[in-house]
């Protein structure tokens, strides 16, 4: 686990008006602006079972990906006053993470791992970015944990996304 102070502006220009994180499943976030918003990003299946073309790919996921509800979240944050904070939780697609198990030679199956994920936190001042690993079972290897570390490290650095250490 890693802690980051992001660039403010910078990173919430990725966040909210570009399509960086889009690719990320949206777990879940909080918004508190004049109230609090709480957003669940567990998909309703029961929703698209009309729609045969989004069926596929939605019955695929548990989760809403980032893109799906960006423009929603932009819509409570954007105004003329900063939000008094937020809370976004996101997870890497389980696609992406057969691929860092494969690329890293990670002793683990997708099964194995629960979630990847990147914890955005703004207190109104400061945006924080800490990164998370968990399992469905005990173990003492992090090497997982240390790939992921390492690869949010080069996902920053590429989108130019400048962040400190805590």
């Amino acid at each position: 686990m890693l802690i980051f102070s992001l660039d403010t502006k910078k990173c919430m220009n990725k966040l909210l008006l570009q399509s960086t994180f889009d690719s990320f499943l949206f777990i879940e976030g909080e918004i508190t602006t004049f109230n609090t918003f709480h957003i669940d990003g567990r998909l309703k299946k029961e929703f698209f079972r009309q729609d045969e073309e989004a069926s596929a790919s939605v019955m695929e996921r548990e989760y809403s990906l980032w893109k799906d509800v960006r423009e929603y979240c932009f819509s409570l944050i954007k105004g003329r006053r900063t939000p008094l904070g937020f809370k976004l939780v996101f997870s890497l697609s389980a696609p992406n993470i057969e691929r860092l198990l494969a690329q890293e030679d990670i002793p683990f199956t997708l099964s194995d791992v629960q979630g990847l994920y990147l914890n955005f936190k703004y207190n109104g001042t400061v945006l924080t970015c800490t990164t998370g690993t968990s399992m469905h079972t005990f173990t003492m290897d992090k090497s997982l944990e240390q790939a992921w570390d390492k690869m949010v490290q080069k996902f920053l650095t590429k989108h130019e996304i400048p962040y400190e250490g805590i």
